[in-house]
């Protein structure tokens, strides 16, 4: 959560930077910033579900022999 605060703070200093070269568009765009931090919030909780929920399945005494 704190990478995401982060990366947003970062990311609304440089697009207020970079505001000369943005046409049509405004430089702190809140639907832009809340969909990117929404997708990748939503890749990142993939990415941890899905192992630990194959790694719940799993017999830990067949785990532990096979080591």
């Amino acid at each position: 959560m704190e990478g995401l605060v982060g990366g947003l703070a970062i990311a609304a200093f440089t697009v207020a930077r970079l505001e000369a070269v943005l046409f049509g568009v405004e430089p702190v765009d809140l639907v832009t910033f809340a969909s990117a931090a929404a997708a990748i919030s939503a890749v990142a909780w993939l990415a941890a579900y899905l192992p630990a929920r194959r790694a719940a399945g799993a017999d830990p005494v067949k785990a532990f022999r096979a080591t």
